[in-house]
């Protein structure tokens, strides 16, 4: 009966222990970074001897008292398959590992953006046949805490059937290394839609900013559950201080109707986002409402109503009908208006908007936000009446600091990796002048948390996106970001690719991934790769007042400067005076310079270029078709000077 015993307690004994466990980011299909030494780390029981193979190397550790255990194989030249085999009181073994070129790829919904988007996408699917570039997608996760392992994420080889979920930028960038390297390229994607660079960056990165220590210092560390709650009740608090009303949806299914009284609601612009309006930060559901007047001859006429794009669900009626409903964020919706349904006098358009997250509203095109009567056009852009009913109880990525890099970030370091690519700013643009602090901050911090050294950071300039309509007149939130990304190169080994001429000024979500890619692994191909290369477009460098027009000098000229449409006059350029007023000016180049001038400043003091939210007729390139990026040369406050990242209290 003893020896019963404790049989069953040795049996229960080493049940009771754990099994030897990696990382998500150790499975089949993965790659590793070539030239440098590997980390390699895992979880097992206090104590606990683990052993790992890898090619012909064999290398010894020990868990510590909480069953962490990390050791570093020593580089490894490209190559594979290979197999990783870690032992402990189990065996992993870990199949098809490739050792290559290993890139991060991290940011918003332009970084997130699917090769199946992208313009020529059954075209990219069909060649895309790479077995050497392997794609780990990081599943979305909030942490209040750093993570050791992420949610989900699995390596995936390029391929018809798997290639259209890859991101696009990090796709197009890989298969451009693949062509010129001939090597194994592992792409880790970890991004999310509509986020801010702040909750990518460490809680310590915070601590130890002059900008944000107080900030910081004030929010305090909790669990998600603790977050989410807190958040809850803030974000509810906040939206009926907006908007005058409780958040609620009694009474909801009257909204669509033509009688009701919506006079106590809230006002809103659109097109525009209402993370960048009075709303802020807010995933939900939201009533929208506009009244407008038609006469007997208007409504005679076919009807079809526009509302451009909505981010990301509606039902959208007309008097008390439903007209028309979708669920695709990016699709422009245009919704024929049955007839009898339109009436002389007043009449009632209302959408019920759902916001899952990151960005929502009716955004885009002011000039697709109408009532179309046979050839007559009735704008419905300016002020619509809300209504919030309801607030989305989980919680944003950016209502707290930290939340993605806990989640997203943590779990991969210290993953051996050649360098990160970056694409985000458009959820920054409302404090673009503290960006050009905040952006420095994560890629410093990311830098510390991996410990490779300064490892290139190259990220994507904000293409042309009208969304605010500003200018040089009126200020521009969109340049002023540029500004801030352009200023982030002052950074150790940073990159920068500029998009003005592949954007499009009616969609944040340009289609034309494929130039992105590629001006990408332009810069790392010649600053990593040893394939040298003309990467960038022009840079502004000085000006000279020479009496009444400024001349402009430029780095990175390449070959020479030019206008993208072989045209003498260069477009997008303006000048001012002492006035701070800028005014069209006529830029010519001459001797690789840009001269600018204006009969109306007769004693010019700054120029701007590009210096536009939609900034689509400018056209400085130097020959090899880079074009260059927007500037000022004034140092004039701006309007984003003020405003300071904040968490909700």
């Amino acid at each position: 009966m003893k020896k019963i015993t404790v049989f069953i307690l040795l049996i229960m004994s080493s049940l009771s222990h754990s099994n030897v466990r990696m990382p998500l980011l150790f499975s089949d299909g993965m790659v590793l970074q070539r030239n440098k030494a590997i980390p390699i780390w895992g979880f097992a029981d206090a104590n606990e001897k683990i052993e790992v193979h890898f090619n012909k190397q064999i290398k010894k550790t020990q868990a510590d008292k909480n069953g962490k255990w990390a050791l570093n194989l020593s580089a490894e030249k490209e190559g594979g398959p290979f197999e990783l085999t870690i032992n402990g009181k189990n065996k992993i073994t870990i199949k098809n590992v490739l050792v290559g070129e290993v890139w991060i790829c991290s940011g918003q919904s332009n970084m997130e953006f699917r090769v199946s988007q992208t313009i020529n996408a059954q075209q990219e699917i069909a060649d895309s046949n790479y077995p050497m570039i392997r794609h780990f997608g990081v599943a979305q996760d909030l942490s209040g805490t750093p993570k050791d392992d992420l949610k989900a994420g699995k390596w995936e080889v390029a391929g018809k059937e798997t290639v259209g979920n890859f991101t696009a930028v990090g796709f197009y960038f890989a298969k451009k290394l693949y062509a010129k390297l001939k090597i194994p390229i592992g792409i880790i994607h970890t991004s999310w839609g509509g986020t801010n660079v702040e909750t990518w960056t460490s809680r310590q990165a915070f601590e130890k900013s002059d900008e944000f220590k107080n900030m910081i210092a004030e929010v305090p560390v909790m669990n998600i559950d603790s977050i989410s709650k807190l958040n809850d009740k803030q974000m509810k608090e906040r939206v009926e201080k907006i908007q005058g009303t409780p958040v609620t949806a009694e009474n909801e299914n009257t909204f669509n109707e033509f009688s009701f009284n919506d006079t106590a609601w809230g006002e809103i612009n659109n097109p525009g986002l209402w993370e960048n309006q009075a709303l802020g930060n807010l995933d939900g559901v939201v009533w929208m409402r506009k009244t407008i007047t038609l006469s007997a001859e208007d409504i005679k006429n076919k009807a079809v109503l526009g509302l451009s794009k909505i981010d990301d669900e509606d039902i959208t009626y007309v008097n008390g009908i439903e007209i028309g409903r979708n669920t695709q964020y990016t699709l422009t919706r245009v919704y024929e208006i049955p007839s009898n349904v339109l009436k002389v006098g007043k009449n009632v358009i209302a959408v019920r908007i759902v916001d899952n997250t990151g960005g929502g509203g009716i955004y885009g095109d002011s000039a697709d936000l109408k009532l179309t009567l046979g050839n007559k056009n009735i704008t419905l852009e300016g002020k619509w009446k809300f209504k919030v009913v309801f607030v989305k109880t989980s919680l944003s990525p950016n209502g707290y600091p930290s939340l993605l890099y806990n989640a997203m970030v943590n779990p991969l370091v210290p993953y051996a990796i050649q360098g990160v690519l970056w694409y985000q700013g458009e959820a920054n643009v409302t404090r673009a002048d503290q960006y050009k602090i905040a952006f420095p901050l994560m890629i410093t911090d990311w830098r510390t948390k991996f410990k490779q050294g300064d490892f290139p950071f190259y990220f994507v300039q904000l293409s042309t996106f009208d969304e605010f309509g500003g200018n040089s007149k009126v200020g521009s939130r969109w340049a002023e970001l540029c500004e801030a990304q352009s200023e982030t190169l002052k950074l150790k080994n940073t990159g920068m690719a500029v998009t003005t001429d592949i954007g499009n000024a009616k969609d944040i979500h340009p289609t034309n991934k494929q130039d992105v890619g590629l001006r990408l692994a332009a810069i790392a191909l010649n600053n990593v790769y040893g394939k040298k290369q003309i990467y960038s477009g022009p840079t502004f460098k000085s000006q000279q007042i020479k009496g009444n027009q400024i001349a402009l000098t430029f780095d990175n000229i390449g070959s020479g400067l030019a206008a993208g449409d072989n045209s003498e006059n260069v477009k997008g350029f303006e000048i001012a005076g002492a006035d701070k007023v800028f005014h069209s000016a006529k830029a010519i180049i001459k001797d690789n310079k840009i001269l600018v001038s204006s009969e109306n400043v007769p004693n010019p003091v700054a120029v701007h270029y590009g210096w536009a939210d939609d900034d689509t007729e400018i056209n400085l390139f130097n020959k090899e078709k880079f074009p260059a990026s927007p500037f000022r040369t004034d140092n004039w406050e701006i309007m984003t000077a003020n405003e300071k990242y904040k968490v909700s209290k």
